[in-house]
């Protein structure tokens, strides 16, 4: 698995087999990086608008790409960036017209018609919705992803101590959700 990752990896470094590499990147990170942007956005079709960002964004940088960290480090902090730029834009504008967050978000989840979990499932879309973006961001990644913190440190840039420390208030905001629902 290793040469073929680092096969892949020098194939699209190389401007003569990029082309022909592009499209195998696409398959091989397409569903991971879309469950990771839709458990932030929670719509499919931002979710899809997204995920083609994200490529447009790592084939017009590839030659950027230096490999001192996974193609798959990059990516993910690519669509995180992503995500995280959609979901600021989305709170200034919910701002403006005076919607909170969090009711959005609520709303936006049992509108979803790929939505396909049961009760407790949409409780914990919306108890996850109701966090910040950045607790929202480290839970998705260790609880649903079941990345190890030092992963989630390499992609965020944020130390593994302060990682940990993320995830817990965000278990208990969740629990404070999930007991007063």
């Amino acid at each position: 698995m290793k040469t073929s990752d680092s096969s892949l990896e020098e194939r699209l470094r190389d401007p003569k087999s990029r082309r022909a590499a592009f499209p195998e990147l696409i398959n091989k990170f397409s569903e991971p990086l879309y469950w990771q942007i839709r458990r932030m956005v929670q719509n499919h079709d931002d979710t899809d608008d997204l995920l083609q960002n994200v490529f447009m964004k790592a084939w017009q940088s590839m030659d950027l790409f230096r490999g001192d960290a996974k193609l798959s480090t990059w990516l993910h902090k690519i669509a995180i960036n992503e995500a995280l730029t959609f979901i600021q834009n989305r709170q200034k504008r919910q701002m403006e017209s005076l919607d909170s967050d969090e009711s959005a978000a609520a709303r936006a989840i049992e509108a979803d018609e790929w939505f396909d979990g049961d009760e407790a499932a949409l409780k914990l879309r919306r108890a996850v919705a109701s966090l910040p973006a950045k607790q929202q961001l480290v839970f998705n990644m260790k609880y649903f992803d079941e990345m190890k913190y030092e992963e989630i440190a390499e992609i965020t840039g944020t130390s593994v101590g302060a990682l940990k420390t993320s995830y817990h208030l965000a278990v208990k905001k969740i629990e404070q959700f999930l007991e007063a629902d």
